[in-house]
């Protein structure tokens, strides 16, 4: 079948995503695409712009979409040329912690809302994800002073489901490469999200902080997007840990990307917004061993044996562990390699049938839930 692929923010995470089902999938999508700038102008203006330049809408199977564009403009201006649509919900506003100079914006929460209740078919990143947006919008309907629509959650509800993305995997873990990067010393600690106030740096150097006043000796890879506004734990960092940092910054090449996660030891998250995670994925599937906090997605991507060795509960217990995981590498090796496997489901090669029956089932006229798997 043939499918339209509309994607207002073609960066980063959304660009891996609709680049990965592309490639995999047996059926045949067109993408069409915007710069991954500008979020707000995109959620109000992208429906604008393709609702007039798409004129054979009704020579596709159907539609997908991802969250920042407002499904419900789309399909008023595009009528009933308009196939059916699923909405991938890789964010949602309503659940995005604000910085310090951030004011909420209630009309983007509104506009997840109506793009959910627009779409034939809605398919959220996570099971955290999925939970924590209806229960975000049953607290914005409750803050309306009257006529409050409470069916809406369960309207979105009954036609929601959660696919786990799929992961680009080049090449293997490397047990040669593992091997090499385990007698480096001292240990590499491994940043790779993005430098953005959310993933809460203050909390990942001031642990760093604690454990090297404890004399034990790390290397440091800051990776990850950046964008023009850095937060100034990062500036600071770089004077700060300049004796420990070996990179500074992202890495463009893939590969190279890869090289750095295969030498890591540690990937640590203190993030306070994660609806799934891609960047420990990737670090984890490479061989590092993941340091993640009690909350969020992160319980969700981990097995439950793991938990109690690879989840933090409180900054304490954040700093002893990660003060284990540097001191003890070597002994850790079984965790590493069973860890590293089971990150493997994620690899898009796996992934895609539960992404392509989606697709079955949304031009097959079939809402039913998705899958976790």
């Amino acid at each position: 079948m043939h499918f339209l692929f509309l994607e207002p923010y073609y960066g980063g995470s959304h660009k891996d995503f609709a680049d990965g089902w592309i490639a995999h999938s047996r059926h045949r999508i067109t993408l069409k695409t915007l710069q991954d700038r500008f979020w707000k102008w995109r959620m109000r203006g992208a429906a604008l712009h393709w609702a007039a330049g798409i004129p054979d809408l009704q020579d596709y199977d159907g539609l997908i979409v991802t969250d920042l564009m407002s499904l419900a403009d789309f399909k008023a201006l595009a009528g009933p040329r308009c196939p059916p649509a699923l909405v991938y919900f890789h964010e949602s506003q309503s659940a995005y912690p604000l910085s310090n100079e951030g004011r909420q914006d209630l009309q983007c929460h509104f506009t997840d809302i109506t793009t959910a209740l627009s779409a034939e078919r809605v398919v959220f990143n996570s099971r955290t994800h999925l939970d924590t947006f209806l229960q975000r919008a049953l607290r914005l309907i409750a803050q309306m002073p009257d006529h409050r629509p409470h069916w809406v959650t369960e309207a979105i509800k009954a036609k929601s489901g959660v696919l786990h993305p799929g992961c680009w995997f080049s090449g293997e873990v490397g047990d040669e490469v593992r091997r090499s990067a385990a007698d480096l010393e001292p240990p590499l600690v491994i940043w790779n999200h993005r430098w953005e106030h959310d993933k809460n740096p203050n909390d990942f150097f001031d642990a760093l902080a604690t454990v090297r006043s404890r004399g034990i000796k790390f290397r440091l890879a800051l990776l990850g997007e950046n964008y023009r506004r850095i937060p100034s734990a990062f500036t600071r960092a770089r004077t700060e840990f300049a004796e420990e940092i070996v990179q500074y910054g992202p890495v463009a090449d893939k590969a190279d990307y890869q090289r750095w996660l295969r030498q890591g030891t540690v990937v640590l998250s203190t993030a306070r917004q994660e609806n799934f995670g891609i960047s420990v994925v990737e670090a984890v599937r490479f061989g590092c061993l993941p340091l993640l906090p009690n909350r969020l997605v992160y319980p969700e991507l981990l097995p439950d044996a793991q938990h109690a060795h690879c989840i933090y509960y409180s900054p304490r217990d954040l700093v002893r562990k990660l003060q284990d995981h540097l001191q003890g590498a070597r002994q850790l090796e079984t965790r590493r390699r069973s860890l590293a496997e089971h990150m493997a489901c994620h690899a898009w090669e796996r992934r895609i049938d539960a992404f392509d029956r989606c697709l079955d089932a949304l031009a097959g006229g079939s809402a039913g839930n998705g899958s976790v798997r």
